[in-house]
């Protein structure tokens, strides 16, 4: 959201004035546009209703906005002297397409993060950038000159990438894969969108665990695609909701989180992965398992991934250096059969030719680097750390308001609100407090859920920002 900017030369009223003549010439308030009344407007832009009226008048002057007794300001429909013309109608526009926009509440997030206005922030998936290996990617930078070609490459990405991916899972996840069976993407959620695109009809039934946090995910209701829960236990997702939903619904795929769920932190039992593996093989129904968090691990030994049990080609595995290493660099990655990758490379290939290679490159040889274990294994010791840290004051700052369970690995705590509360008043009230946070309904949840992450902060804000959610949270029980 715009903001007038107070430390500028330029007056208030001219900024504003400016801002909104801007919007009219680019098509984005066309003519006829109601405009916000003056004191609404003040209040959305934090300044004096006499600030807004300076501006009002001031596009009025010019012939840009007019005021109508009974029906307030609006965007003139023809200028005065000058021939009538039509300018697009871009807010119908966007209103349009096949690309759903996000949730409402993720919306909301997005809008007070970019506002400008500090926030203490839970809500980003992501590592804090203290977290990851910028010495390393330093080194690979200055240390070995980069000589590769600049042009179009391998849509189905850099072949020494692939190649040292197939080391690097094999090693560190148990998964045998060659690099023709390993499609480089730019993270995680390219991949599930191009299964939905290439694998998936509209129409077609998809299993999830409930929550989840695909349900945070437009991608799936723009292709059309049917979401339906699994009950989810101690253990995990059981075989039986799976045969029952593909009874009701026909399900086409089940897509996992297995372990360090996202957002509940739950790690499916070993017991439990062997019978939903058989079950889905019965079936004949592909298993897509997203393995992010396995390597945050606080434990020695991270949980086998499903596809590590998988002899018959049943689990698409997902994975990414998003969550191990940097968000920035974009670099995800999906193991599966030939003619599943054929098939992606394929669309990659229309979609944009391929990923840049300077990522790709850099991401080569930060895996064969000899750093990158070691980073990882700082990296679970400060993610423990910083876990500890967000427990110990949510227990001593809400005694009795809150109830979690401690993770072993991932970048989230999942929370349980005692009492009775909205998960948009929370947010706004968090908001006002300077916090922001995952709701638990964006993740398909009840009211009175919430996703803390204490992967994004400084170590040295969480206790603050854990004291600010405090107060949004009782400010919202008492309301």
């Amino acid at each position: 959201m715009w903001r007038p900017d107070r430390a500028s030369d330029r007056p208030l009223y001219q900024q504003i004035a400016t801002n909104i003549e801007q919007r009219i010439s680019l098509g984005e308030m066309p003519p006829g546009s109601p405009l916000p009344s003056e004191r609404k407007l003040a209040q959305q832009l934090g300044v004096n209703r006499s600030t807004v009226m300076q501006a009002y008048e001031m596009l009025r002057a010019s012939g840009l906005i007019e005021s109508l007794t009974g029906s307030g300001t609006r965007v003139c429909r023809d200028r005065e002297g000058s021939a009538p013309r039509q300018t697009p109608n871009w807010s119908r526009y966007v209103e349009s397409g096949t690309l759903q926009p996000n949730l409402p509440l993720m919306r909301r997030i997005r809008e007070g993060l970019q506002s400008g206005v500090p926030f203490i922030n839970f809500a980003g998936g992501e590592l804090a950038p203290d977290l990851s290996p910028n010495d390393a990617i330093a080194d690979i930078m200055t240390s070995h000159p980069f000589r590769e070609p600049l042009g179009y490459g391998n849509p189905q990405g850099y072949v020494p990438l692939r190649v040292a991916l197939a080391s690097f899972l094999l090693e560190q996840r148990g998964i045998a894969a060659t690099d023709e069976s390993i499609l480089v993407t730019s993270g995680s959620q390219q991949s599930l969108y191009l299964l939905t695109q290439c694998l998936l009809n509209p129409g077609d039934a998809i299993a999830i665990e409930n929550p989840s946090y695909a349900y945070s995910l437009a991608m799936f209701h723009s292709a059309g695609i049917r979401l339906f829960g699994l009950p989810v236990d101690d253990e995990g997702v059981h075989p039986d909701g799976i045969r029952s939903l593909h009874k009701q619904h026909r399900v086409r795929m089940v897509l996992l989180n297995p372990n360090y769920q996202n957002p509940t932190g739950t790690v499916m039992s070993a017991e439990r992965r062997i019978e939903v593996l058989a079950c889905c093989e019965e079936l004949g129904i592909p298993i897509v398992e997203d393995d992010p968090f396995s390597l945050t691990a606080f434990g020695e030994q991270p949980p086998p991934p499903l596809k590590s049990l998988d002899r018959n080609g049943t689990v698409l595995y997902i994975g990414s250096l998003s969550k191990i290493a940097a968000s920035g660099l974009r670099i995800g990655w999906m193991v599966a059969p030939h003619t599943v990758i054929r098939r992606l490379a394929d669309a990659r290939q229309q979609m944009d030719f391929g990923l840049s290679i300077f990522p790709q490159w850099i991401a080569a040889r930060l895996l064969d680097s000899t750093s990158f274990l070691p980073h990882i294994e700082q990296l679970r010791i400060a993610l423990r750390d910083r876990r500890d840290v967000m427990a110990s004051a949510l227990r001593r700052m809400l005694p009795g308001e809150i109830s979690f369970e401690l993770p072993q690995g991932g970048l989230n705590l999942w929370c349980r609100i005692h009492g009775e509360v909205n998960d948009y008043a929370l947010l706004e009230n968090g908001i006002r407090n300077g916090v922001v946070f995952v709701p638990g309904s964006v993740y398909g949840a009840e009211h009175g859920y919430v996703r803390l992450s204490y992967a994004r902060p400084p170590m040295e804000e969480i206790e603050m920002g854990i004291d600010k959610f405090a107060q949004a949270l009782y400010k919202s029980l008492r309301t």
